[in-house]
């Protein structure tokens, strides 16, 4: 259990659907981390270690078409190895970890936009992670029709689905923080960038300021 090391770092991720403006708030909250005395190590799935960034470019970037169970298993290896070999042992330095996107995204994308068994998915996600779960999550919350607006010129292959398969993403993240309360933040990111990254000021100085509680799976 993760009372087991006291010193353990934070460990937090930044979660939502495709033109949520994830990579902007993770890259704030590191910067407004450090500035508070944090040693944050910045990270991504997929991507976050060299095999991962294969897996992104196969997953994301690649012209194949990639079945459904085989992209489960592609996000569950690019996780294995990011935990293993980027995230716990950052946490066992004491560091804080922000990453963006995380296993709440493989339940929202592949077993709700999906439609492929949640519960498998999850202990999927528990197998590969090793139980590892996130102290704190922010969830950008955002309207799909004005997330799509945002996203690039040329969309990645998940960027390209129809409208339909992100409604089942949106629903499906918010079906999750309805689950799991003490753990997931909703943050409004309808708004700019700035007006949403005070809402997740607010959170984590709300966080940070409670007892320390650490989520499970982080013992060393």
């Amino acid at each position: 259990m993760s009372e087991e090391n006291p010193t353990r770092g934070l460990f937090i991720t930044v979660e939502g659907i495709d033109g949520a403006g994830k990579t902007t708030q993770a890259r704030m909250l590191a910067w407004w981390l450090s500035e508070r005395g944090h040693e944050v190590v910045l990270t991504r799935e997929p991507g976050g270690t060299a095999l991962g960034a294969a897996l992104r470019k196969l997953l994301l970037d690649g012209g194949a078409r990639v079945g459904a169970e085989a992209e489960l298993m592609l996000y569950a290896a690019d996780r294995a190895q990011h935990v293993e070999e980027v995230v716990r042992p950052a946490l066992g330095e004491g560091r804080t970890v922000v990453c963006e996107r995380y296993a709440d995204s493989t339940a929202a994308y592949q077993g709700c936009g999906r439609r492929l068994d949640l519960e498998f998915v999850e202990r999927l996600n528990r197998f590969v992670t090793g139980g590892m779960e996130p102290d704190l999550t922010l969830l950008l919350d955002v309207d799909p029709q004005a997330a799509r607006q945002r996203l690039a010129e040329i969309p990645d292959r998940l960027e390209r689905e129809q409208p339909e398969f992100h409604e089942r993403v949106a629903a499906g993240y918010r079906a999750l923080a309805r689950r799991y309360r003490e753990r997931i933040r909703i943050i409004d990111a309808n708004a700019a960038p700035e007006q949403a990254f005070r809402q997740v000021a607010r959170v984590m100085e709300d966080f940070l300021r409670a007892p320390r509680r650490l989520a499970k799976g982080g013992g060393q």
